[in-house]
């Protein structure tokens, strides 16, 4: 007997290829939010609707509605952008949002406090500075997420390349967005299709990420699609295919959990697109499209089987995969400070704290990337850990830059403590509707007590990947940090301890449901023992294993790891 579809479904086979009654809901002046229907189908425009949890209670004494407002993110494969785009951006978010850019961990921005009225006029501003926010977020392919410096050698610049047509060719083609946003021309009586997607789309969101060894810096095992770009003597060879990895978990429900990509072969780069393709589309027809919970890529593998899903894949392709290639990761995280490219050419890395570009107090980022922009003949990067590579810069121009960064307090990055150099943090609270406890805003109260434990031990150059969240969901990637805080409620969090340094090997918890001093009182001693006991070069969650402090967390799939 087939289990009925989930609502969600119903409402995506009823919305005309992603229209819904949006147009009517956007010209409603009586409210500040669109029906709960439509603000499904938003999700794949790029935008969620949220509320301002800090005046809830208060709009609430006044019997106001809550403070709505949106958020939009843009869709920027391997995040690339240029200068023009980026004065555009940095425009929009002071004249349409709340004055802020953030970077998010898929390489893109996001803009918050969008209010309705302003929503249209947004995501037009956005098509003019030539981007989209179409398939940023919803149940399709989003951000196709790339190594973040592709310019370092010319397999660099082919890889990104690959994450580019990737982006494109999975993209949604409904004409609902031009429709809606841009005055597009309604279809009338021709028949419309998405030949990858169909009326339903995927059963959840998809992420495909393409990582460059040594450097593991966008977490390729957490994706979807992990793509491990294979290299040798400069030459782009194709690259090792993972599947499955998925952060997203719920509290209390053993169904859910994080997994880990499986390493299942290798493909040439004439065989991507196709591959590629095959994976998404498998999913789509297996994909549980009853209980959304277990509708990711990780679950549908571990419910009909890894070897199942290969074999439906290249029973589709007409091909098998080549056996996995050697690779292997030894780092994590961004590297800070001025690099050179085979090209000559310098790519600055500049920190951004949990990937927030504002102006508050001494703290001028906003206005310094704007400066930088304005004089900047390279483009920009975003990274998966919410920082900016300022790019391809001449070496007559590295002074002027070096100037700007300094002027603006952006040049902290390479003298930070070990761990506030690899810290992450999703946005929470006041606008996540999912958000159980503070993590953004948490951040700079925490980083100074664990820089202080660990100074205390010798450790303050140490370096730690640190994930905090305010919830399960796993935006920031919580369970591939070796700490990590997942939010449980305010003030109250999971300690999970133990994830490598290189991204193949999740956490596990050490301490439930905890307030800051639990937290820190545990994490002492751990780090004492650290500083006396560990192996030369060992990191911090390779010791907590090898020490016996913890047991490596039960995976429904620890990656295949291929070395030399």
């Amino acid at each position: 007997m087939t289990a009925p579809l989930s609502d969600f479904e119903r409402i995506k086979a009823a919305s005309r290829y992603l229209r819904g009654t949006l147009e009517q809901g956007l010209a409603d002046p009586v409210t500040g939010a669109i029906s709960e229907d439509d603000n499904k189908l938003l999700k794949f425009h790029g935008s969620y609707q949220q509320d301002d949890r800090d005046l809830r209670e208060e709009r609430r004494k006044q019997k106001l509605e809550p403070a709505f407002s949106f958020m939009l993110r843009a869709r920027l494969p391997g995040g690339v952008v240029t200068p023009a785009q980026w004065l555009a951006f940095d425009r929009i978010a002071r004249e349409y949002a709340n004055g802020s850019l953030r970077i998010t961990t898929r390489q893109t921005f996001q803009w918050h406090g969008v209010i309705k009225r302003r929503l249209k006029p947004t995501i037009a501003a956005i098509h003019h500075a030539l981007a989209t926010t179409i398939g940023a977020c919803g149940d399709v392919v989003r951000t196709v997420v790339s190594t973040p410096n592709p310019v370092e050698s010319a397999a660099h610049a082919h890889a990104y390349a690959w994450a580019a047509r990737l982006s494109e060719h999975l993209a949604p083609r409904t004409r609902a967005y031009h429709e809606i946003w841009l005055d597009g021309e309604k279809l009338a009586g021709e028949a419309e299709e998405e030949p990858l997607y169909g009326a339903t789309y995927l059963p959840r969101k998809f992420k495909i990420g393409l990582a460059i060894p040594p450097l593991n810096d966008i977490d390729v095992f957490a994706q979807d699609l992990g793509l491990i770009a294979v290299i040798e003597q400069g030459e782009l060879l194709g690259f090792n295919v993972a599947i499955g990895g998925g952060m997203g978990a719920a509290h209390g429900d053993p169904t859910t959990y994080p997994r880990l990509g499986s390493v299942i072969g290798f493909a040439t780069p004439d065989q991507l697109i196709a591959v590629a393709e095959g994976v998404v589309a498998v999913q789509r027809d297996w994909g549980n499209r009853s209980e959304r919970k277990h509708a990711r890529l990780k679950y549908t593998l571990d419910h009909r089987g890894l070897d199942a899903f290969k074999a439906e894949l290249e029973a589709r392709l007409g091909f098998a995969l080549e056996p996995a290639r050697a690779f292997r990761f030894d780092h994590n995280g961004d590297r800070y400070g001025w690099t050179q490219g085979q090209d000559g050419r310098w790519h600055l890395t500049l920190h951004i704290e949990a990937g927030r570009l504002a102006d508050v107090g001494a703290r001028r980022w906003l206005t310094g990337l704007r400066e930088l922009a304005q004089v900047h003949r390279g483009d920009f990067r975003l990274t998966c850990n919410q920082n900016v590579i300022v790019a391809n810069v001449a070496e007559p121009d590295r002074a002027g830059i070096d100037a700007l960064v300094r002027e603006h307090g952006l040049d902290g990055g390479e003298r930070y403590s070990g761990i506030r150099r690899h810290a992450v943090a999703c946005v929470a609270l006041p606008t996540c509707g999912l958000a159980m406890a503070e993590s953004e805003r948490y951040l700079p109260a925490l980083l100074p007590r664990l820089e202080a434990a660990l100074a205390r031990h010798g450790l303050r150059e140490a370096p730690i990947l640190l994930r905090l969240s305010g919830c399960p969901n796993g935006c920031s990637r919580p369970y591939l940090g070796e700490i990590a805080l997942v939010g449980r409620g305010p003030g109250r969090y999971d300690l999970r301890l133990g994830a490598d340094f290189t991204g193949q090997r999740l956490n596990r918890v050490y301490r439930e449901n905890v307030d800051e001093d639990a937290i820190l009182a545990a994490l002492e001693p751990l780090f004492a023992r650290y500083a006396v006991e560990r192996d030369e070069e060992e990191r911090f969650g390779d010791f907590l294993l090898r020490a016996g402090v913890l047991e490596p967390a039960p995976s429904r799939a620890i990656p295949l790891e291929v070395t030399p």
